[in-house]
């Protein structure tokens, strides 16, 4: 096997600039008289992709030598590691990599030769050895492992390994010498090693390398020079589709025709009727190749109805990597296709086990290891899958990260980490592990779409509307009990699979301390800080998120805009609030915002006795037409059985109930006297009022919307104005129907306000609703309810929290446990 004859076609594009197989085989040559080494001898190339990176790979073979190549952006103490295990003679790189490798240097105890590409002087006269040696048995290259489970193994892949690989692929006419491949991915990788740069250059291609790695770059380097094949991770077509769709969600005639191209499922009519789409790709685009990690079905499927086509394939590095591809001609979505011809493979415990021409000789320097994944020359991926009857391979998952549950039951957390991420687009990322015998999800959230949407309680809108969203359509052994928000993207492989073993690491990582901190010493930072280390009794740092960081919940976020109103002179509206969401960027919006400073602390008290606009809504027609309809159901289907009406004063007050079924509020309602109902005010979520008729119920009924993430304050104002007009109010502090039967901790909202309007709270307990009607129900039972409204709780000389836990507590006495 050998490069084109044709010296003259080109070979490779960078900088819009043509390089002929000429060229490149010269090049080669000269790189090769730079290097002093013997047959066997390992050279590392540290570098980020351009020409001289294969020009130094292959000048190692034309010396006989072993390639190493090393991702450019490992850390000092990884590049180390790798050295004193190779032990390379030569080390190529590039005057970006040179300061971290000389880190890595003085943890090495021998001076490899260093050759930086930039200071090169080459001679016109190169070596005139034959390039590429003929003992296909002779290792050709080490790659060292990313490390999904630790530290990285050197894989051992001979030239008959990797020309297995070469040989299937061109056999199957995927590529061929008109091909122009983009090389997006770094070298160092076993997949974009064969398919961005062995594979388009030994059948006579072009490789075509991007002058930074952006997505408008590779959009216009796609364009300009006529790319035809991308070598791509599930993670850089997800961005692509998404862009897409994006723009045809937001356009009712292509998505109308989306539909339509949908249906009718042929790919070289769907390249005509996306057109546009395929020329922001070029235009001549033949194939989509994915690797290195499961692509979401959606995705290819809806790129096939835009016409392209995308080949995804399966393998590891320890199989030079490729042991399973889709045939161009004859795809399956959601298959990893068919194993290779010279490829065997077996199923062993649901274990996928190949032989073949592809298999490494072993892992360097590690026999021990090379033992326990390699046994008869059968090679045990450690990948869970089955072979369909037409002998397609399918992948379900990953041994080594099944998680076993205490009641004996096998998940994948895969499954349930693309099932989020495919539903729910504030989640970016998601890790899903096992503590404590339950299901923890640790998420690092679309920060950019939550800012954009004005999401202020981010908490509160991944609990609602993604993990609890999820847990009600999901098996009772796939819940997720808990969840942690992180700022910054998970550990990843530079393929784009999770680090899994790090996961752990990151709900145990230790905080920076203050004095390692540089504070901001201006005026409006200090009295920042000093208001929020009074507020959750703690120091702070700069970076900290007001909600995710120090644990601001939105009552406290309606505080903090008040005091900052107060004693800055600002109006800070929730979308300033969503834009400056950590200390550092608030005190910067203060510093340019401000009118003012005067340090006075702004009270609940004189913000809800504040004068608003507000006409108090008097109808209530629909909310009693419901009442009048419903009294048989609640008569004699549910058998409602009510406690204690004489505790409500005629005074005003603010009914607690907890919270068990869709119809809580209507049965409150159906209790109470029209003349008591007419006075008598709901606080409802908005999220819950989201039907057309649910919000025509809501603006012709005593109802107040709320939204959490928008006009807290002023919410809270009006029911203060409600209040204050001589009405009731019922407020369900829970902010949600229960899950479980259990009650769930009180929200002291209702608590501020019967404080600061000296307005009695009575407690309100519902107990059986749960069982005839929970939140899983399609339809109520019929049963008994019982409604009990509890001797009232006066404000008096509590705080708080102690009206808060009052409340609670006198319901939780109704609930033994």
């Amino acid at each position: 096997m050998n490069f084109t004859k044709n010296y003259s076609k080109t070979a490779l594009i960078h900088n819009d600039k043509d390089i002929s197989y000429e060229e490149l085989i010269n090049s080669i040559r000269k790189f090769s008289s730079l290097l002093n080494i013997t047959k066997g001898d390992r050279v590392v190339i540290l570098s980020e992709n351009r020409p001289e990176w294969g020009c130094a790979f292959f000048s190692v073979w034309n010396k006989r030598g072993i390639a190493v190549p090393v991702d450019f952006m490992s850390g000092s103490d990884e590049i180390a590691y790798i050295i004193n295990d190779c032990k390379p003679t030569t080390i190529f790189t590039s005057t970006n990599n040179l300061p971290v490798i000389k880190i890595a240097l003085k943890e090495v105890d021998y001076n490899p030769a260093l050759i930086i590409f930039e200071e090169l002087m080459l001679d016109d006269n190169g070596d005139e050895e034959k390039l590429f040696p003929d003992d296909k048995d002779d290792i050709a290259v080490i790659i060292y492992t990313s490390g999904t489970t630790g530290n990285p193994k050197g894989v051992m892949l001979s030239y008959e390994n990797l020309y297995s690989n070469v040989e299937c692929i061109t056999g199957l006419d995927v590529i061929g010498f008109k091909d122009r491949v983009i090389a997006i991915l770094p070298f160092h990788h076993s997949f974009p090693l064969q398919g961005s740069m062995l594979m388009p250059l030994f059948i006579g291609g072009t490789v075509v390398f991007l002058s930074q790695l952006s997505s408008e770059e590779i959009i216009k380097t796609m364009q300009r020079h006529k790319v035809t094949m991308i070598i791509g991770v599930p993670r850089l077509y997800k961005l692509f589709h998404d862009s897409i769709m994006k723009k045809i969600n937001a356009n009712k005639v292509a998505k109308l025709l989306f539909g339509v191209a949908k249906r009718i499922n042929n790919i070289s009519l769907n390249r005509k009727l996306f057109k546009k789409v395929q020329d922001t790709f070029g235009g001549n685009m033949k194939y989509f190749i994915c690797g290195g990690a499961k692509l979401d079905e959606t995705i290819a499927q809806d790129f096939w109805t835009l016409g392209f086509k995308t080949l995804e394939g399966y393998g590891m590095t320890e199989a030079s990597p490729l042991i399973s591809f889709n045939p161009p001609e004859r795809v399956k979505i959601g298959s990893v296709g068919k194993v290779f011809e010279g490829a065997k493979c077996k199923i062993v415990d649901d274990e996928i086990v190949v032989t073949g021409r592809n298999i490494m000789k072993g892992y360097y320097n590690k026999e021990e290891d090379t033992n326990d994944i390699l046994k008869d020359g059968w090679i045990y991926t450690g990948d869970l899958g089955y072979v369909d009857k037409d002998d397609y391979l399918y992948i379900t998952g990953r041994k080594k990260e099944i998680i076993v549950l205490p009641n004996g039951k096998n998940l994948n957390p895969e499954e349930i980490e693309s099932k989020i991420i495919t539903n729910y687009p504030y989640v970016k990322e998601i890790g899903v592990i096992q503590k404590e015998g339950q299901l923890l999800a640790i998420i690092y959230p679309d920060f950019a779409l939550l800012e954009k949407d004005q999401i202020v309680s981010i908490q509160e809108t991944i609990k609602w509307n993604v993990i609890d969203k999820y847990n009600r359509s999901s098996s009772s052994y796939k819940k997720i009990f808990n969840f942690t928000i992180v700022h910054n993207e998970l550990p990843k492989t530079r393929l784009g699979k999770l680090k899994r073993f790090t996961l752990m690491q990151l709900l145990q990582k230790e905080k920076k301390e203050k004095s390692a901190v540089e504070v901001p010493d201006y005026q409006e930072y200090k009295l920042l800080e000093e208001y929020l280390e009074s507020v959750v009794k703690k120091d702070i740092l700069p970076e900290e998120h007001v909600e995710l960081d120090l644990g601001l919940d939105s009552l406290d976020r309606v505080e903090l805009q008040a005091h900052i109103e107060k004693m800055f002179g600002i109006s800070m509206t929730d979308e300033d609030l969503s834009h400056h969401s950590t200390v550092e960027k608030l005190a910067l919006f203060i510093k340019e915002k401000k009118t003012k400073i005067e340090n006075e602390v702004m009270h609940w008290g004189k913000m809800l006795k504040q004068e608003i606009k507000y006409d108090i809504p008097n109808k209530n027609y629909v909310l009693k037409s419901l009442k009048l309809f419903s009294k048989p159901f609640f008569r004699f289907y549910m058998k409602v059985e009510t406690e204690g009406l004489e505790n409500i004063p005629d005074s005003p007050v603010i009914m607690v109930p907890n919270h068990q079924s869709f119809f809580d509020g209507l049965m409150i309602a159906n209790i109470l006297k029209n003349r008591m109902l007419n006075r008598t005010y709901f606080f409802a979520n908005e999220k819950n009022i989201k039907s057309k008729i649910s919000q025509y119920v809501a603006r012709n009924s005593n109802i107040l919307v709320m939204n959490i993430n928008k006009n807290l304050k002023l919410t809270l104002q009006k029911i203060a104005a409600i209040l204050n007009d001589g009405n009731n109010m019922v407020i369900f502090p829970e902010g949600n129907r229960s899950r479980d039967g259990k009650l769930t901790a009180f929200k002291k909202t209702f608590a501020i306000i019967s404080k600061e309007l000296n307005i009695p709270v009575i407690p309100v307990v519902i107990k059986g609703a749960y069982e005839k009607f929970s939140v899983e129900s399609k339809f109520p039972k019929p049963g008994k309810i019982q409604l009990k409204f509890l001797k009232p709780i006066y404000p008096a000389d509590l705080d708080y929290d102690a009206i808060t836990m009052l409340t609670q507590n006198n319901i939780q006495s109704y609930f033994p446990e």
